[in-house]
């Protein structure tokens, strides 16, 4: 397996090595390094397939598990390595995040010409890649954790690539400090499982929390907190409800920033992180993610209906989608969860990069002003086209089969606990409100009459270099779910038993064959009912024009603006969290003036006070005892010259006079007393 590994090291290195080059040599490489930095995620995109196809074509081994491990240092009684971990859901992952990067890398040539800082740019998506494959290949919590940062490192200067605006340097803050308050809670995660098991490696982690739980020595409640926390940590890069605002905002991006980090990749590695640690879940965290998922899922769904802004609508399809894996996930549908993922990732990054192809013709983001398109781009209109079916569960598209999935595994959930059905309705629900508004963007964009005409007869199709990443993951977008899922299925049959570190039968709990068969059959009926309904009304509102959706915007006035203010969760956050902490900092800087300042000047004024009184008391009392000393000492040697002639008989005359004074005292006292 010594190839395989020397393979996965050179799909590694090779972004980081194009990454460490442009950001000092730019300036030096012909075009500014975009054809190296495109070079060196090709050949680690063709590495990934051949990988692929050499492990699930070919080995066709479900328990397919390479590692290899280096000594880094030592923790106590505890060890910290770099590993590789490579087994089949790590094969999948790598192709999914080479295919996209390398389609971001091709399109960015045409996207981006032109604009300041290009070699920049292409620095900067080659460590996003890097960062993403570490994530993906690594074999412990630690290095885990280390290339997670590094994901939101490389998402931050990304986002703000546009730095000069103000509204892309406040983005990437705000997603810089947002994904870092479910870090906060993730690292708190790592340690206690360290703290228990004394070990970083997955294998071993994975073994040491089971003996754990089975010996008494975690109890359910510490094995459900510790998993709460882990999953803090992609609750924030996958912005799930709470802490999704970030993800929209960061549509201030370069467009195709917005397909590599936010569509396909860098929020997907929160579902990651949950498949990958599947078995650091307790069922009632589980429980937890499946909740946090379906609120995610309708909540993102709703606010994309009442958007203008081509990206945002699918900032919030992002969103909704990656409740939908967290769902899967918290379910037991591991393979439907994380097949979904990889489907998404095709059909959403190719969503984004239609999204640029528009913008690029019509120099607007604002679906109003668009219209028309249809005939002036056919290439972005199908592609397009295909990416919203594929969204919307339209079978024989990819996102079908995983959408379908996914609600097979909640309805099955529901059946065997009644009190959690809800699951699977909101998930129902959600999946016919995402056909409605990704048929609405276009409806709206590519046909109707043009709303700016002047916009419309300058519109044309994109150059072939970005016209092409359209065509192959439109493709991809097709034919992604057609094998992976099912009773043959090549993704739940090879991925699903070794990724977890249990049997099979024990992900999500183990179902009836007749049970699991007949919830297949009834979410497959239901989700295409709802699909279809879903589009049908969309087109009753935007393509026939049956229904006018400013006049019921108008009808459901309170609800519409709540839905079209985003439930006002922003304003939310500026008023508790952000006006929360200012408020603490105003509060902190007047006890900073007041008291600390205070404290300070009263023990200047103090010191300066004390300093003058000891002067006076050192130049009146001390200088002054000191004086009178010596004047005292002057005053006895004047008085002690008179009895110091230096002459011998006057000596011998003074001590008779003295003695003949004291007999003559003495005889006096004696007389009258």
């Amino acid at each position: 397996m010594q190839p395989l590994i020397g393979i996965c090291l050179t799909i590694l290195f090779l972004p980081l090595i194009s990454s460490v080059v442009l950001i000092f040599l730019n300036k030096r490489l012909p075009r500014g390094g975009d054809l190296l930095a495109t070079a060196c995620i090709g050949i680690p995109f063709c590495l990934a397939w051949y990988v692929f196809f050499h492990v699930i074509a070919g080995t066709h081994d479900p328990q397919f598990l390479v590692t290899a491990t280096m000594q880094w240092f030592s923790i106590g009684t505890g060890n910290a390595a770099w590993g590789f971990h490579i087994d089949n859901l790590t094969v999948v992952m790598l192709v999914v995040v080479t295919t996209v990067s390398f389609c971001v890398h091709v399109y960015s040539i045409g996207y981006m010409h032109g604009e300041d800082y290009y070699g920049r740019y292409f620095s900067q998506l080659g460590l996003f890649s890097f960062s993403m494959l570490l994530l993906i290949l690594c074999d412990n919590l630690l290095l885990l954790y280390i290339s997670w940062e590094l994901v939101g490192l490389s998402s931050y200067l990304l986002i703000g690539f546009f730095f000069r605006k103000h509204s892309a340097a406040d983005a990437c803050k705000k997603a810089f400090i947002t994904t870092r308050v479910g870090d906060v809670g993730m690292l708190i995660g790592l340690l206690m499982i360290y703290q228990q098991t004394h070990t970083f490696n997955f294998i071993e982690v994975f073994r040491g929390i089971q003996e754990a739980v089975q010996s008494g020595a975690w109890s359910e409640t510490t094995w459900t907190i510790a998993g709460i926390l882990l999953f803090c940590g992609a609750i924030g890069k996958s912005a799930q409800f709470p802490l999704h605002v970030w993800l929209p905002d960061a549509m201030e991006g370069p467009t195709p920033v917005s397909a590599l980090i936010h569509a396909a990749t860098m929020v997907a590695a929160g579902v990651y992180l949950v498949g990958r640690l599947y078995p650091l879940f307790s069922p009632d965290a589980l429980l937890f993610i499946a909740y946090i998922g379906l609120i995610t899922a309708f909540f993102a769904a709703t606010i994309a209906i009442t958007q203008f802004d081509i990206k945002r609508v699918l900032a919030y399809s992002t969103i909704s989608q990656l409740g939908y894996m967290m769902t899967a996930l918290g379910v037991g549908g591991f393979a439907a969860g994380l097949c979904h993922l990889m489907t998404h990732a095709a059909f959403k990054a190719m969503l984004f990069l239609c999204s640029g192809s528009v913008i690029h013709a019509v120099h607007t983001q604002d679906m109003r002003e668009m219209g028309g398109l249809h005939k002036k781009m056919p290439i972005t209109f199908w592609t397009m086209l295909i990416g919203a079916a594929a969204i919307s569960g339209v079978p024989l598209f990819s996102g079908f089969y995983s959408k379908d999935a996914i609600l097979a595994s909640a309805l099955r959930f529901g059946m065997e606990h009644p009190n959690h059905r809800i699951i699977f309705v909101g998930l129902l629900v959600s999946a016919g409100i995402t056909a409605f508004y990704m048929f609405r963007l276009i409806f709206m964009t590519f046909f109707g009459k043009p709303a700016d005409r002047h916009q419309y007869e300058h519109a044309h199709e994109s150059p072939r270099v970005m016209t092409i990443p359209l065509i192959l993951l439109a493709t991809l977008s097709v034919v992604a779910g057609w094998f992976a899922l099912g009773e043959h299925g090549w993704f739940e049959r090879f991925v699903l038993p070794y990724s977890t570190g249990i049997p099979v039968e024990t992900v999500g709990g183990a179902y009836a064959e007749h049970g699991a068969h007949a919830a297949h059959s009834i979410a497959m009926i239901l989700s295409i009912l709802m699909a279809g309904l879903g589009i049908l009304i969309s087109a009753a509102f935007y393509y026939w024009k049956k229904c006018s959706a400013e006049r019921w915007a108008k009808t459901l006035g309170p609800i519409y603006r709540l839905v079209y203010n985003k439930y006002y969760v922003d304003e939310i956050y500026e008023k508790t969290a952000v006006g929360g902490t200012l408020l603490t900092m105003r509060i902190l800087a007047a006890f900073d003036r007041i008291v600390i300042d205070g404290l300070v000047n009263f023990s200047a004024y103090f010191t300066r006070a004390w300093s003058y009184i000891s002067g006076v008391f050192d130049l009146h009392v001390v200088d002054g005892a000191v004086n009178f000393l010596a004047w005292g000492t002057r005053l006895v040697g004047t008085i002690s010259t008179f009895f110091q002639s230096g002459m011998v008989q006057n000596y011998v005359m003074k001590v008779i006079a003295i003695v003949a004074f004291i007999l003559l005292f003495q005889n006096i006292v004696t007389k009258f007393l």
